[in-house]
């Protein structure tokens, strides 16, 4: 039985969003914001742990485009974080998501939860790597 776990990650300036399915790939659950203020080791240095822990074949990795498609800076940024993924977890297939309505989402489910301002701020990036996930395993459903 090959296990089937996805990490979805919401790559951003200063927190990046972790979130990861259960063994079967079918749902997906928040684990926890990395605050790193822009220090990939230390992101990744995280994610080693977080991968040691489960077994994890693939990665999905959202991709911040503009709502009209075009590439924001925040795509080169990410492209060069994505570049050093594959280089450290070289075995592990990495997706990318389009990712342009996640964040909306995300905060539109925070404001149906009521979920105060500073917690938002703690939630917000893993809340989109879960919607990162469930647009990736939508689509491998297909």
């Amino acid at each position: 039985m090959n296990n089937m776990r996805v990490l979805g990650i919401d790559y951003g300036d200063s927190r990046v969003g972790v979130a990861i399915t259960d063994a079967l790939g079918i749902t997906a659950q928040g684990l926890e914001t990395i605050h790193h203020k822009g220090n990939d080791k230390i992101v990744l240095k995280r994610l080693e742990e977080i991968l040691q822990q489960y077994e994890v074949s693939t990665i999905a990795i959202g991709m911040p485009f503009h709502m009209n498609g075009t590439a924001s800076e925040r795509v080169e940024i990410t492209k060069q974080f994505i570049h050093k993924l594959n280089c450290k977890f070289n075995q592990i297939k990495i997706v990318e998501i389009d990712e342009r309505l996640t964040t909306v989402a995300a905060h539109k489910t925070m404001n149906l939860l009521e979920i105060n301002k500073k917690e938002k701020r703690n939630i917000v990036d893993t809340i989109s790597a879960v919607y990162i996930l469930e647009i990736y395993i939508n689509k491998e459903q297909k």
